[in-house]
């Protein structure tokens, strides 16, 4: 049975691309555009992982990672975001996030971790 990734990401190329990477690697995708709905996906899909943008329409990735926390059987969550400032990833592991990556983010490292995550 393949682990289940949920990308919570609005640039639709960003999705694709990763989408296309995770795919060829054995994985199950989903993804989910809008911040307001990531919640009700999650919850419905039951991810292995979550890799989960910032900057998101209609709610943080901060936020969102929050509620995910909450969970009782929380997915790891890979936070790759364009915002890659000292303070983000601060705020992102006091969260509880399991990995922090930027963007731009090389395709090898992008399913190096997710495997890692995932073994």
């Amino acid at each position: 049975m393949s682990k289940r990734i949920l990308i919570v990401e609005d640039e639709p190329n960003i999705i694709e691309s990763l989408s296309f990477l995770l795919d060829r690697a054995g994985f199950e995708i989903s993804s989910e555009q809008d911040g307001a709905m990531a919640m009700n996906r999650v919850r419905n899909l039951t991810p292995d992982l979550v890799i989960l943008d910032v900057m998101l329409p209609n709610r943080s990735g901060f936020d969102i990672l929050k509620d995910i926390g909450e969970l009782s059987e929380a997915p790891h969550v890979l936070m790759l975001t364009a915002k890659g400032q000292a303070r983000d990833r601060q705020t992102a592991e006091d969260i509880g996030v399991t990995r922090f990556m930027t963007k731009p983010f090389a395709n090898a490292e992008i399913v190096a971790a997710v495997q890692e995550m995932l073994a």
